[in-house]
């Protein structure tokens, strides 16, 4: 496969969110976004990169997930069920994420390849870039913007009718009024129907990580503390998935590659 990608890092870790937290997923971190959201934890990847030969990097991504195949599987590789369906997954999955992946065009055909050769790629993505341009294949995360971001106004709501069931929408919210918002989005599209709905809370930055470029949380915000946002999405009988990072109780809430 001929092109380039600019990546932050790849790596082997274990994937600490979604449905599939838990499992054990090479990630691709590409360079850039184009969003400065208020809570953003990896704003290292908006400029810092390599270009490197898409061909490099789907050879790092083989060879990290080489240790999964155990000797005498005929597949060459192992597989797990996806609870709920039919379908089985080769591990490591692939996550691409960023920065925004969805900015390098040349991602889409690397995860199209991917998906051909048995992996389970995911990709999450800030949602405010056509999600229609990927493989079917592809398990796409897209985030709805809450307005704590500074950023809701980059939603692109067309991605709505391309969601699938095998997609999942997630929400990140840090304060009271991200909670009303999330709820009325919620009821008006109708989407936990569609897809699985993701909510997380946002986890205070470590000062090394506030870039000064991310935009504001809004005035007149009330902050949700993560029990606050816990015991509401319960009152309130939400069909969402609450989830944590599980990655930052693992290791330190700021390490990176992993």
């Amino acid at each position: 496969m001929s092109g380039t990608l600019v990546v932050n890092e790849v790596y082997l870790s274990l994937q600490g969110e979604s449905t599939f937290a838990g499992l054990p997923c090479v990630f691709v971190r590409l360079t850039a976004c184009n969003l400065r959201c208020s809570y953003c934890d990896t704003a290292y990847a908006f400029t810092e990169g390599t270009r490197r030969e898409i061909s490099e990097v789907r050879a790092e991504i083989e060879r990290l997930a080489r240790t999964y195949a155990p000797p005498g599987n005929v597949a060459g590789f192992p597989v797990v069920p996806d609870l709920g369906t039919p379908a089985r997954h080769r591990l490591p999955l692939v996550e691409f994420t960023g920065g925004e992946p969805l900015l390098q065009p040349r991602a889409a055909a690397l995860m199209r390849d991917l998906c051909d050769a048995g992996f389970t790629v995911l990709v999450e993505t800030s949602g405010a870039h056509d999600i229609g341009v990927l493989d079917p294949r592809v398990r796409r995360i897209m985030d709805l913007k809450a307005p704590s971001s500074g950023e809701d106004g980059r939603n692109r709501w067309a991605n709505l009718p391309l969601l699938r069931g095998t997609d999942e929408v997630k929400f990140v919210l840090g304060t009271w009024e991200d909670y009303a918002w999330m709820r009325q989005v919620l009821a008006e599209h109708s989407l936990a129907t569609i897809c699985p709905v993701l909510v997380s809370w946002v986890a205070p930055l470590e000062p090394h990580q506030r870039d000064p470029s991310l935009k504001p949380v809004p005035e007149g915000h009330r902050p949700i503390t993560r029990r606050e946002l816990a015991d509401r999405i319960i009152e309130d009988r939400l069909p969402v998935r609450f989830q944590l990072q599980m990655h930052k109780y693992v290791w330190s809430p700021d390490a990176r590659g992993v």
